[in-house]
Parts: structure tokens; sequence; C-alpha cells
């Protein structure tokens, strides 16, 4: 990797996330989730406030927004979240395509974190997430496969670390070893690839 090259151009997920969100209409809002305890639009506000944060920590410019710890709260939109989730999406995706975003020391939900750490883990939020948009909207999904593999490969590190049932992640669901990659990136976040909405 050149040092001028950013490690991953997190645009072509964020524009999938940003057309998930404009597929959810007001009546699935909600909806619930595959995220225990969120509805569809306290997913959205969690994309919401995890694309800002993450957007600084790129910049940078450490304050409230990488501060706060994002289970603190139930998140929820606003009157004007889909413009603003469009908007906050792509100033992530451009603050992390400066190749400085990737090095040195920055904070997101209060932990500090190497700058490609904190890349891989915004890379995993918005594969994951999007998954959980989609299945909790019926739409299909279609990850962009570097971010995917990017998540992979944090989900697999971390399923090894012996605290593994503690912090960001639910203990693992059990996958096929053949399994699609999505769904077994699924899987060691926790969650059931099977799941489906509600009837």
């Amino acid at each position: 990797m050149s040092h001028d090259t950013p490690a991953l151009d997190l645009g072509p997920q964020t524009r999938i996330l940003a057309r998930l969100a404009e597929g959810a209409g007001d009546a699935r809002l909600a909806d619930p989730t595959p995220c225990p305890d969120l509805a569809v639009r306290n997913l959205l506000g969690h994309l919401t406030g995890l694309a800002v944060a993450f957007r600084d920590a790129a910049r940078k410019d450490l304050g409230v927004t990488t501060d706060t710890d994002p289970g603190a709260t139930v998140p929820d939109i606003g009157a004007g979240w889909r413009e603003e989730l469009v908007t906050v999406l792509g100033e992530l995706a451009e603050a992390w395509r400066v190749p400085d975003a990737w090095t040195g020391t920055t904070r997101a939900g209060g932990v500090d974190l190497p700058g490609a750490v904190a890349g891989a883990v915004v890379a995993d939020e918005l594969v994951i997430h999007g998954w959980d948009l989609a299945r909790a909207t019926g739409q299909e999904y279609r990850p962009d496969p570097a971010a995917l593999q990017a998540a992979y490969g944090l989900l697999a590190a971390a399923a090894e670390e012996p605290d593994r049932d503690v912090g960001m992640f639910g203990p693992v669901v059990p996958v096929p070893a053949d399994a699609p990659l999505l769904d077994r990136a699924v899987g060691l976040s926790g969650r059931d690839p099977g799941w489906t909405r509600p009837a």
C-alpha cells in the first residue's frame, strides 16, 4: 500500500447504505430489526450518529461526537433524517479517503484506536448494519466486496479474543464454513443470517 492511497474506499458501501435508507418507507420505521431492542428508526438514528462519529474520528476532530458511548442512549431520527443520513454518509466516505485518516491514533465511542483499526471498525459497522437494515425492510443487499472483506477480517480477529462475549459483539452464531462470506460475517457479529422480519 503506497502512503498516498487510503486502505479502503468506504464510498461504495456508504452509497449502498444510502439507497437502503431511501428504500426504508415510513411505514417500516417502527418494525423490528436483527439488532436487539432497536426498531428501524433507532437503527437509522444509530447509523447517523456513527457516521458523524467516525467522520470526525477520520479527521482527528476529537470531542463530543467521538467521546460518546453509542450504547449510552437509544438513538432515534429527527424530521430531516433522510437528507441528514445521506449527507453524513457522504462526509464519512470523504473523510476516510484522506490517507492520514488511516495513520496515527484517533477515538470513537470514547475508545482510543489506531486509525487503521477505526477504519476497519467503521467498515464493519456499515456492512453489518446494512444487512440489518436490508433484512428489517425487506430489501435486497449486496455489500461492497472490499468493505465486506474488511468487516470479516475484523470480526474473525475479534472472535479469537478470549473475552469475546463482552464488548461490541454478541456471542458468535455458528454458520457453515462454506456459507457466503456475508453470512459468515453476520454470524461472527452475533446475528443469525437466517433472520427474517416477523410476519
